[in-house]
């Protein structure tokens, strides 16, 4: 491990916002199955009091990065509370080190495995959840971040009438989320393939800055003019979510190759 790492990595220790809980701290190994078995951390239900200077709605960022989409949401908008969950403690280390040497009392980070997160949120604890620039995942469906595993996940905290936002390059990912969500009748409030390509007018369905706020791929994309895509649905199904009727093959085709993080895509077969 290089030396740079480990100093962002000692210096994650000092920052109050980033929360770095050890796995062994929310994995239940009691049962006898294989299974993931969960137990709730300290921090579920007290995020308000514990990690932002005052109580107010909390929004999540699931696979921040650095975090520049979480602090800019939460720069632009005070009246609510921001946290960015990834496993990457040096990329965690930007965003941490930003909102601590400015005083940010709304952003809050959380480094961990995402298929934990159902042992950090209470119920209703969650107003928002934005997906940015998820990995589609195309051989794995129940790693996809809107596959019907996560969406149980989500609806143990995300408050009524709250909104998941899945903001991507992927079409294969877009396309699979816009039918998981018919699948299991949620309301869809905009689903759009190009939110770039409007000349000008801003859909009404657009929440505020959704083309002003972008990540570090968000931009990169933009510059090989790949267009950047939208979805947003409410959680409200009652009963098992199901998988969609869905052809992997056709869109991992359309989508091609899964582009590298150059600036380039990967040349399709």
């Amino acid at each position: 491990m290089g030396h740079d790492k480990l100093r962002k990595f000692a210096e994650n220790k000092t920052f109050s916002c980033l929360l770095q809980p050890a796995a062994e701290d929310v994995l239940d190994r009691s049962g006898e199955d294989a299974g993931l078995h969960l137990r709730p951390h300290a921090i579920r239900g007290h995020w308000n009091e514990k990690m932002f200077d005052a109580a107010r709605p909390v929004v999540l960022e699931l696979g921040c990065g650095k975090g520049d989409y979480t602090i800019a949401l939460a720069e632009r908008h005070p009246e609510c509370n921001y946290i960015g969950v990834d496993i990457k403690g040096a990329r965690l280390w930007k965003g941490a080190k930003y909102a601590t040497e400015r005083a940010l009392g709304n952003v809050a980070f959380l480094r961990t495995r995402i298929e934990f997160i159902g042992a950090f949120f209470a119920p209703g604890e969650i107003s928002e959840i934005w997906l940015t620039f998820s990995d589609p995942q195309m051989k794995s469906e129940n790693s996809r971040l809107t596959s019907p595993l996560f969406l149980e996940r989500y609806r143990g905290f995300l408050a009524p009438g709250g909104r998941v936002h899945l903001k991507t390059d992927s079409r294969f990912l877009y396309e699979y989320s816009l039918a998981t969500a018919l699948a299991n009748g949620l309301t869809i409030l905009c689903a759009d393939t190009d939110i770039y390509g409007h000349s000008g007018l801003v859909p009404e369905s657009f929440p505020p800055d959704l083309l002003t706020v972008q990540t570090f791929y968000e931009k990169m994309f933009l510059e090989m003019g790949l267009p950047i895509t939208y979805l947003s649905f409410l959680l409200d199904h009652d009963g098992p979510f199901v998988h969609p009727d869905f052809d992997d093959g056709y869109w991992r085709s359309v989508e091609g190759p899964r582009r590298t993080f150059s600036h380039q895509p990967a040349p399709k077969k």
